[in-house]
């Protein structure tokens, strides 16, 4: 048996409107040495940091969609943290169309200092040419927002607007999408079933996972909270699958393949643990690949956890998908050169 590539709803996501950006498919790498630590022999990357826009990220699939939509748009506002991985992709993005870029960021993250408040993603979002507007708190960003919607009237410029991560049911689409090329290439290696360990923090490439997924069987998620606790992530999951299956006109699946755990999300998002700080450098010393201590550390994290339990068979094809956010390292630059000997 392998996947039901003939039930998948192939013409109707190529119907939904998409910018293509390039750089697909993604790699997957076997990590044989990591795995070797994790007792995983099966163990491969999914590797959508290495996508050559921007430098790279999960972000970059949700927003062929949302700019898909955006059709005579000549101005793209967002949302993000400081040190926000999508506002830097979504820079990068509208240098590459043409569009201008208002990246409008709050400081949610219980953090100062100068590499966090002027180093890492936020010298690459004016490198890209974005406007960048950094806000103390939700009510200066709803008045930034309003302001800048104002400019651009007045000013005649049509506005797109893009909500935190990307993620609403139009950008879990690009998770749809990716979960359709991840099957594919492992029905080119010859794998039928496997397991995608994937984070939650906005929702949007959690859902796309999970939808696509459940609808081309032979796939199971586990799912690690990086932003929200376990409670919150799943009513999130839920409402964004549901609203990207109608989408394309499909019943959303019952999400009996779903795992999802906040244990290694710590004091909250942002914040990372001595458990992220140790997975970085398992997997630097082990594969040469860089993770961020905001998501894919904390992915990290869950995934030493899952496998030191005993959650996934010795056999068993394991995916971690790669969600990129190495600028956003260098925001964290003191406590990142602490934990590796600095």
């Amino acid at each position: 048996m392998t996947f039901d590539f003939a039930g998948f709803p192939t013409a109707a996501l190529a119907a939904v409107p998409r910018v293509d950006l390039g750089g697909w498919p993604t790699p997957l790498h076997a990590a044989p040495r990591l795995g070797e630590a994790l007792g995983l022999p099966n163990l491969l990357l999914k590797r959508d940091d290495v996508h050559p826009l921007g430098a790279g990220g999960n972000k970059l699939r949700k927003l062929e969609y949302h700019l898909g939509a955006a059709k005579d748009a000549d101005t793209v506002i967002t949302f993000g943290a400081l040190q926000t991985n999508h506002g830097r992709q979504t820079a990068a993005a509208c240098a590459r169309l043409g569009l201008r870029c208002e990246l409008v960021l709050t400081a949610k993250v219980p953090r100062d200092g100068d590499a966090y408040e002027r180093g890492g993603n936020i010298p690459l979002d004016k490198l890209f040419g974005a406007h960048v507007h950094v806000c103390a708190d939700g009510e200066e960003t709803g008045r930034t927002y309003d302001r800048l919607v104002a400019e651009a009237a007045q000013d005649g410029r049509k506005v797109a607007t893009i909500p935190v991560g990307g993620s609403n049911d139009l950008g879990a689409l690009g998770y749809v999408r990716a979960t359709h090329e991840l099957a594919t290439q492992l029905a080119e290696r010859g794998i039928d079933r496997a397991r995608l360990v994937v984070p939650h923090a906005s929702g949007g490439t959690a859902a796309g996972v999970a939808l696509a997924a459940g609808l081309l069987g032979g796939l199971d998620v586990d799912i690690a909270c990086v932003s929200h606790p376990l409670d919150e992530a799943r009513e999130n999951l839920r409402e964004l699958t549901s609203g990207a299956a109608k989408l394309l006109g499909v019943e959303p699946p019952s999400l009996d393949h779903v795992r999802m755990s906040d244990s290694t999300l710590g004091p909250g998002y942002g914040i990372p643990t001595d458990a992220v700080w140790s997975a970085l450098r398992l997997f630097g010393s082990r594969e040469g690949v860089v993770l961020d201590p905001v998501y894919s550390g904390k992915v990290a994290a869950a995934l030493v956890e899952w496998a030191g339990d005993g959650r996934f068979a010795a056999d068993e094809h394991v995916v971690f998908l790669h969600t990129g956010g190495m600028p956003g390292l260098y925001g964290y630059a003191p406590e990142f050169a602490a934990a590796v000997g600095g």
